[in-house]
């Protein structure tokens, strides 16, 4: 029996490079006329129906009726150090592990800081995205934190993109939030256009990660930022834009006004409060006329939900998981707000362009990363493969049919 988390093993015992995946169906996003993916060395060889490998050589085939491939998902806001920490040192949220990641069909992650950037630093959030890369997933961060200036490895946001490939943009710097360092207009004007350039020297998008509280002020600066400057809508993410309806509206007119992205949490502190879940955002910001493509999904898992009073004051906390993000999303294609397919980039493609890892995420493609998961009827992650690796198997592995050569296949 194979344990999930440990890789996947050929009959003579080496780890395989290359893999025949056979299901009932495959969404690429797209629905395709396949049910065969031949993954080698991490990447999607090849598409199809019968593929042809040559006999002899060293391909696992793996058989999985009834189940649905589809690109892994890819989570943009995890804590990956733990969060917490706004009721002193005994509330800082515990680190989070692979295996919480890839039980629900996530093979990709970017890791936060968020409000402690003092006991936790961008060096502690490297040391632990570099941990998840060593267990099988694919990882990175976000240079920064809750605080402008933000904290960096280097002592240089754009040194820090150009110099350290985890590093995607800065965040999650915190706006119209009590806890933030209340930054000044042309504060992050200037830590906006560092990240651009600093991602422009490094091949990457270089965006900003904003954590938008519930104050008053909401997307102003942000709205102020691209209304005045050449900054391009697609450096700037705004997250958490479902904390409030008057928070939401804004990000309808955020979007439209900027043909900007807009990331809802799939906030899980308050079970059966719909107006703020992720799937009534969604379903509201489809209403009002936002694109599918630039609405994305992600969880703030493993981050702190605290709780203040009037005077600000802390008086609780909870711990933030995944599971609902995966609970928010099948729940728009059950109750028909979005088709599979098409709600599959709000956690696949969309996401991989914001972070601009389309060249390598979020579809499932010839020369893409190897990243799948399998659903099955219920919308339920069944497997997860990461680089071709499988990471996470429902049933521990057993459930699936592994060959251990194409000549066995065909025997």
């Amino acid at each position: 029996m194979m344990v999930a988390g440990e890789p996947e093993q050929t009959g003579n015992g080496s780890s395989a490079l290359i893999r025949l995946l056979r299901v009932d169906r495959i969404l690429t996003p797209a629905p395709v006329a396949a049910n065969e993916l031949l993954i080698a060395d991490g990447r999607v060889a090849a598409l199809g129906r019968d593929l042809p490998v040559p006999t002899g050589w060293p391909v696992e085939v793996i058989d999985a009726p009834g189940l649905t491939a589809v690109p892994a998902f890819i989570d943009q806001h995890v804590h990956v150090t733990g969060g917490g920490g706004e009721g002193g040192c005994g509330t800082r949220c515990p680190p989070l592990t692979a295996a919480t990641v890839a039980a629900n069909g996530i093979g990709t992650v970017v890791g936060v800081l968020g409000t402690d950037g003092i006991s936790r630093t961008p060096a502690d959030l490297l040391a632990g995205v570099r941990g998840l890369q060593a267990a099988g997933l694919s990882a990175w961060m976000y240079t920064g934190s809750y605080r402008v200036p933000p904290p960096t490895l280097t002592g240089d946001i754009q040194r820090d993109l150009a110099w350290v490939p985890e590093v995607l943009g800065v965040g999650e710097i915190a706006l119209s939030d009590h806890r933030s360092s209340q930054p000044r207009f042309d504060e992050i004007a200037r830590l906006v256009a560092d990240a651009r350039v600093g991602g422009m020297l490094a091949g990457k998008r270089g965006i900003c990660h904003f954590h938008i509280g519930d104050g008053e002020r909401g997307l102003a600066l942000l709205h102020e930022l691209l209304a005045s400057t050449e900054i391009p809508a697609d450096q700037v993410i705004p997250t958490h834009v479902n904390r409030r309806r008057g928070l939401l509206e804004e990000a309808v007119a955020f979007s439209l006004r900027h043909g900007a992205s807009v990331d809802v949490t799939a906030f899980d502190d308050a079970p059966g409060d719909d107006e703020h879940s992720a799937y009534h955002a969604v379903q509201y910001l489809l209403a009002a006329g936002v694109p599918a493509e630039r609405i994305t999904l992600s969880s703030d898992c493993n981050g702190s939900l605290p709780v203040f009073d009037e005077r600000g004051a802390y008086r609780g906390m909870r711990i933030a998981g995944n599971a609902t993000l995966l609970g928010d999303w099948q729940r728009l294609v059950r109750e028909g707000v979005l088709s599979l397919e098409a709600a599959l980039p709000l956690l696949g493609s969309n996401v991989a362009r914001v972070l601009g890892l389309e060249a390598r995420k979020g579809r499932l493609e010839p020369g893409l990363d190897a990243d799948i998961t399998l659903l099955d009827a219920e919308l339920s992650p069944q497997r997860t493969y990461v680089a071709g690796r499988c990471l996470y198997a429902a049933d521990r592995c057993e459930a699936v049919d592994v060959v251990a050569t194409f000549a066995d296949r065909n025997s």
